[in-house]
């Protein structure tokens, strides 16, 4: 029997299709959110413009350092040593393509050419972007757990009934037994890929570090850039309880495939910072200066570096 050669590209095509689909209908929704809400934000636009220009310096520079800590981390998931400059120049190109398509596959794309261009087989490649998104999100649980006892009441886990809850672990459990037997011979190759590069990884200090500080930084400087923009408008929160919300509402927002978090992140962090008793002009600045500094402002310099890093052939 021939094999049918078509059969994996027309499955990633229409894995596309229902993620850019989803992405479609998250986005009318926030545009939805937007257009009834508009007065609250043009209000909190208004009081951004007049906001402390020292504080929002300060954002600017921490925004700065977020590719820079990207960097860092990346190089520490990688044993071979990578070219610096164009190593953050790829952070900073990413972003911006992280933003134009759905899930990540923006900056995935990039970042995984950057590192075959460097020299790394695809498979290696695509291992250390595994290692470096996985130590981001035990940092940032990490990070939770830590915070959450400094700011008691702020995080709160909503009652669920017991019926609902069994219903969904039964539903988890059936569909792990019917996915497991198609998906786990496939994906069994690239856990062990992986867990075998993280152990190699933590033989080698320098790396190791590298790659948990790096990952530590990224989550603390996105966070600083909430906590400044939030002094810039008077938000009255301490920034332990800023910085937790933030991390709160960007783990919730990465379960919604929306480009660069459009929508969904948005929504989640002014819906963290009202839940705290912010008043919802107030939280509308600190969200809107937070993705002007992290999105708006760098998507157009970004294309050009991304333009810039394939005319070179450096992606």
């Amino acid at each position: 029997m021939v094999p049918n050669v078509n059969a994996t590209p027309v499955t990633g095509r229409r894995g596309v299709y229902w993620q850019t689909g989803l992405c479609l209908v998250l986005l009318a929704g926030a545009g939805w959110l937007l257009r009834r809400h508009w007065p609250t934000v043009q209000h909190g636009a208004l009081r951004l413009a007049v906001a402390d220009h020292g504080w929002l310096l300060v954002a600017a520079l921490a925004a700065l350092g977020t590719w820079v800590s990207s960097a860092l981390a990346q190089q520490g998931a990688v044993a071979r040593r990578l070219p610096g400059g164009r190593l953050v120049a790829a952070q900073f190109a990413a972003s911006a393509a992280n933003h134009l398509l759905p899930a990540g596959l923006g900056a995935g794309a990039v970042n995984l050419r950057f590192l075959m261009r460097c020299g790394l087989p695809a498979g290696r490649g695509a291992s250390a972007l595994a290692v470096k998104g996985a130590a981001g999100a035990v940092v940032r649980l990490v990070l939770i757990a830590a915070l959450a006892p400094v700011c008691p009441g702020l995080l709160r886990i909503p009652q669920v009934p017991a019926a609902v809850l069994l219903a969904a672990t039964a539903a988890a459990v059936l569909l792990a037994v019917l996915v497991r037997a198609r998906l786990w011979a496939r994906c069994r190759g690239a856990v062990t890929a992986v867990a075998a590069d993280i152990r190699d990884l933590h033989t080698r200090p320098v790396r190791a570090a590298a790659l948990w500080g790096g990952s530590v930084a990224f989550a603390a400087l996105h966070s600083l850039v909430l906590i400044a923009v939030a002094r810039a408008v008077g938000l009255p929160l301490s920034p332990a309880r800023v910085a937790l919300l933030y991390l709160a509402a960007s783990g919730a927002a990465a379960l919604l495939p929306t480009p660069g978090g459009l929508g969904s992140l948005d929504a989640a962090l002014a819906l963290a910072l009202t839940a705290s008793g912010t008043p919802a002009a107030a939280a509308a600045s600190a969200v809107l200066g937070y993705r002007l500094l992290t999105m708006w402002l760098p998507l157009v310099p970004g294309l050009v570096v991304l333009g810039l890093l394939v005319r070179r052939r450096a992606l």
